[in-house]
């Protein structure tokens, strides 16, 4: 299966059409640290992180993992971890994943500029859950609650998102 992802603020996921919101930048071929674009292209989701204390743990077969306070991601294009999870203290910089708002209370790990990593061509791309009135993300797709949850628990290993 194939989540499809447009600029045009929907989603489809098993014949279901789906409101997300997507990066600032729109949706771009060429990305770059913190042009607060989508990245085009089919990428696997490599694993789900939550807050346990907000949300309970979702149904999927990906690897999964509770986030804590001191759970950051490394954003920092010259650093050995980057675009990679880190912890706090970190010398480099760092997106904290513990947020005060709900977006990252449940995420997955889109498969973007990871393997291998090329410093500056982006980083911390998550499909997570939006803000109530699906204002743009950095980057990533955001997606309400329930849907994400739907979209995690039919997830099989051979899926992609595709974007763009």
């Amino acid at each position: 299966m194939t989540l499809t992802v447009g600029a045009d603020g929907r989603a489809a996921w098993r014949g279901r059409v789906l409101r997300c919101a997507i990066g600032r930048g729109g949706i771009a071929r060429a990305k770059a640290e913190g042009d607060g674009a989508t990245p085009a292209g089919r990428f696997p989701l490599r694993r789900v992180l939550f807050r346990a204390d907000r949300v309970a743990a979702p149904d999927t077969a990906l690897p999964r993992a509770a986030i804590a306070p001191a759970d950051l991601w490394c954003d920092a294009p010259e650093d050995a971890l980057y675009n990679r999870a880190v912890r706090h203290p970190y010398p480099a910089r760092a997106e904290p994943l513990w947020r005060a708002d709900a977006c990252y209370d449940l995420l997955a790990v889109i498969g973007f500029n990871d393997d291998p990593v090329v410093a500056g061509a982006g980083s911390a791309i998550f499909l997570h859950v939006a803000r109530p009135d699906y204002a743009p993300t950095e980057g990533c797709v955001a997606l309400a609650p329930t849907d994400l949850r739907d979209i995690l628990a039919g997830w099989q290993p051979d899926d992609r998102i595709a974007i763009g």
